[in-house]
């Protein structure tokens, strides 16, 4: 099985990163078809060993990345099949193909990112995290690697 980030810790650095206010995060799940209030959010940004800390599951955190894409990039009015995998259980690659989406972030731009962090990536290296699973080249994308870049967004963004 994938080792996959702690959904918790992905949506806490991004709205870091990006700056999310308790409003905006109110619409980024309402764009995606799941409404809830800034009292329904708040704990699954509070820590582990607080009393009202939730786990973000697999569901939630797709509808936050469909949200993002969403209040990013506008709605799809001409969507094609089936929903993009982050939707249900996101991987660590989902994660990234949904952040790259939003953020409408070429390949130049996520080495740019890594680079923030100190890390070297190759387009190639790059490339290979957003094949489908099962495509010759894929490479699953690790926990350390998805931190790392969440870090370069957070120095791109909030420095």
């Amino acid at each position: 099985m994938m080792h996959v980030m702690i959904n918790n810790d992905i949506l806490i650095r991004l709205r870091y990163a990006l700056n999310i206010t308790d409003l905006k995060l109110v619409e980024i799940f309402a764009l995606a078809g799941k409404p809830m209030t800034v009292e329904e959010i708040r704990p699954y940004f509070l820590r582990e060993n607080e009393e009202a800390y939730l786990e973000c599951d697999g569901p939630t955190m797709g509808a936050f990345f469909e949200g993002l894409v969403t209040s990013r990039r506008g709605r799809n009015e001409n969507p094609k099949g089936a929903k993009p995998d982050w939707m249900t259980n996101p991987s660590n690659n989902d994660a990234l193909k949904a952040i790259r989406i939003a953020l409408e972030l070429r390949d130049e731009d996520i080495m740019a990112i890594l680079k923030l962090a100190n890390i070297e990536a190759s387009k190639a290296e790059i490339n290979a995290l957003f094949r489908k699973k099962g495509q010759q080249n894929f490479r699953p994308c690790g926990d350390q690697f998805l931190r790392n870049f969440l870090v370069g967004l957070t120095k791109k963004y909030r420095v």
